[in-house]
């Protein structure tokens, strides 16, 4: 469907293609990606008003379908566009891009801390949501609804991270520790917890850590190397050059 229009679509192929999709979309009507390129037809026409109400009509022969919904979205001015996505996110609750685009269109920041806190009643599994969602949030907020998050999705090492780099130090301890038991096969994590004693003036147990976590993940989990040389580069990239040593030491010695 995408190769039927160009950008340099003379007059006699837009005809064409118009009776072909028209006739595809009546034939077919839950065939979403008929209804895209219909519409995508008017708009290289300049048909605008005519794209967008095909789009719409496409909204009601597929509801389920979350491209059509944003692509009406898309063809509508803003206003326009938060009714339609109100719609949308009403067909197809669980719809990430839905919420995530429904919150874009607001105007501000609470409007859009709104959207997507709803989003989440309805996907808590999503670790996009999430991070959308903190983003938008003050430090202390960020922190609660990090706790929150990682309870949703005890699988995103992102959101374990975050999490830890916004505690106290002790706190921060606990968090990597939890990490560890609900990703046991993350590397990441444990050099999270060498780069934090590093941060706090801790070194002697920067080593201790590294050697723990090349015994720990050997009966769990083939890291190469070079993996640990690149997360090494990493550390001293990020102002740990302690915690790159100790790695360096370790995986070559």
């Amino acid at each position: 469907m995408k190769s039927i229009v160009s950008a340099e679509t003379d007059v006699s192929d837009i005809r064409k293609a118009r009776a072909l999709l028209r006739n595809v979309t009546q034939t077919n009507r839950k065939h979403a990606p008929g209804w895209l390129a219909y519409a995508r037809v008017e708009v290289t026409a300049g048909k605008i008003s005519r794209a967008r109400n095909i789009i719409m009509e496409g909204c009601a022969a597929c509801p389920q379908d979350e491209d059509v919904w944003l692509e009406a979205a898309t063809l509508h001015p803003p206003d326009q566009a938060r009714s339609i996505l109100a719609q949308a996110v009403g067909k197809i609750p669980k719809s990430v891009k839905l919420w995530i685009r429904a919150a874009e269109l607001e105007r501000d920041g609470e409007a859009k801390k709104a959207v997507l806190r709803r989003a989440l009643e309805f996907i808590p599994n999503s670790v996009q949501l999430w991070k959308n969602t903190i983003m938008l949030e003050q430090e202390d907020d960020a922190r609660v609804m990090l706790s929150r998050a990682v309870e949703c999705v005890p699988s995103s090492e992102d959101l374990w991270l975050a999490l830890a780099h916004l505690e106290t130090y002790d706190n921060a301890k606990r968090v990597l520790n939890k990490a560890r038991q609900a990703i046991p096969m993350s590397h990441a994590i444990w050099v999270a917890a060498a780069k934090l004693e590093e941060t706090h003036g801790k070194i002697g147990m920067i080593g201790h850590i590294v050697v723990n976590a090349l015994k720990s993940l050997k009966h769990k989990v083939s890291i190469e190397r070079e993996t640990w040389l690149k997360e090494a580069v990493s550390c001293e990239k990020s102002g740990s050059p302690l915690t790159c040593q100790a790695i360096v030491r370790a995986t070559l010695g």
